[in-house]
């Protein structure tokens, strides 16, 4: 499968990679170690000794080297060679590393060429690493399925209306007609849905019932290759959206990276500015967010994904709804990228 490749992906939370430990993952069908050195910097390596091919993971991570369980030799963050406890080291002696950059609580992988790695393309997500510890809230899964459709899931929100009927969705979204646009590299999907029913969820955390009308609005905002931010808010029908006593919004992250073109990263967060001192309510609402996409997304995910089989979207001919109209352009826009890219490679 092709992928973008000159470009951050999100490899883990930042506390999954401890001082003198490790995590092994695949990325873009790449076997992938991760550790941190001396310095505490995380350094991603190819997990894969040079010598006899054994993993590098099941070895072990000593004053920031990652040594072969195997036959000892011992490599650092680039990749180097440091120690050959069998003769002398020889330039030959190296592993594949790439580019690292640790940011909004994330460490990102840049699995293109490492000296071609550039910060001014890692999506900016500070609202992450501003939030407070009591109104923040992550998660990771690794689900069965391709990653663009784990994207096209988050880029549709109607099938809430349906799939998390009994939490997040009340048929707003589906009534309510999408406005996607596209600025630069980015493709936008806003609903605006007025005097509404509220959702279960939000029937609970406002107090009211579902006579009760609220107005509501959501903002998907992706960027290549699968980031994606999705922030909403909602009122009492009619009130001021800017009112503080009336207006709870909440911001979320969706980041997606490919494992193998039939399973994915998931890695999601949310934060808010209602409750925001309230742990009980922060620890409730991410069980909740962590039920729906682990027993309801993930294996709706991984059965449309067994249908399909390996076959990609555009070969099983599917029907296209309007309401397809934002991850259809997302797909085309990605497929062009990485047809660029690997014109520019070959």
């Amino acid at each position: 499968m092709s992928y973008l490749r000159n470009c951050w992906y999100m490899a883990a939370w930042s506390d999954e990679v401890e001082a003198g430990g490790m995590l092994a993952r695949r990325y873009l069908d790449e076997p992938v170690v991760l550790f941190r050195d001396s310095g505490g910097k995380v350094c991603a390596v190819h997990d894969r000794c040079p010598h006899r091919f054994a993993p590098l993971s099941k070895g072990k991570v000593e004053n920031g080297t990652i040594a072969c369980g195997y036959h000892g030799l011992t490599f650092d963050g680039c990749g180097k060679c440091v120690f050959n406890p069998h003769g002398k080291i020889l330039q030959s002696m190296a592993v594949k590393h790439y580019a690292v950059a640790e940011a909004y609580r994330g460490i990102w992988i840049w699995m293109g060429e490492p000296e071609t790695a550039n910060l001014d393309f890692l999506r900016d997500l500070s609202f992450l690493e501003t939030a407070p510890e009591t109104a923040f809230s992550k998660g990771y899964l690794c689900g069965h399925g391709n990653y663009q459709l784990f994207v096209d899931n988050i880029l549709d929100l109607t099938h809430v209306d349906f799939l998390h009927a009994s939490t997040l969705g009340s048929g707003a979204f589906t009534r309510t007609r999408a406005k996607v646009a596209e600025t630069g590299d980015r493709v936008t999907i806003l609903r605006d849905c007025l005097d509404e029913v509220p959702s279960p969820l939000m029937r609970s955390i406002r107090n009211i019932t579902e006579e009760d009308r609220v107005d509501y609005w959501n903002n998907v905002e992706w960027s290549p290759p699968a980031v994606m931010t999705l922030s909403g808010g909602n009122v009492p029908s009619g009130a001021d959206r800017e009112g503080p006593l009336n207006n709870m919004n909440t911001m979320n992250a969706h980041i997606v990276t490919p494992e193998t073109g039939l399973t994915t990263h998931y890695f999601f967060a949310t934060t808010r500015d209602f409750a925001v001192d309230d742990a009980e309510f922060n620890e409730k609402f991410a069980r909740t967010r962590n039920q729906i996409f682990s027993t309801e997304d993930e294996p709706m995910i991984r059965a449309q994904q067994e249908r399909m089989g390996d076959k990609n979207l555009w070969e099983l001919q599917p029907l296209l709804l309007r309401i397809d109209e934002g991850s259809v352009r997302v797909r085309r826009k990605l497929e062009k990228m990485i047809e660029a890219e690997n014109s520019t490679r070959s």
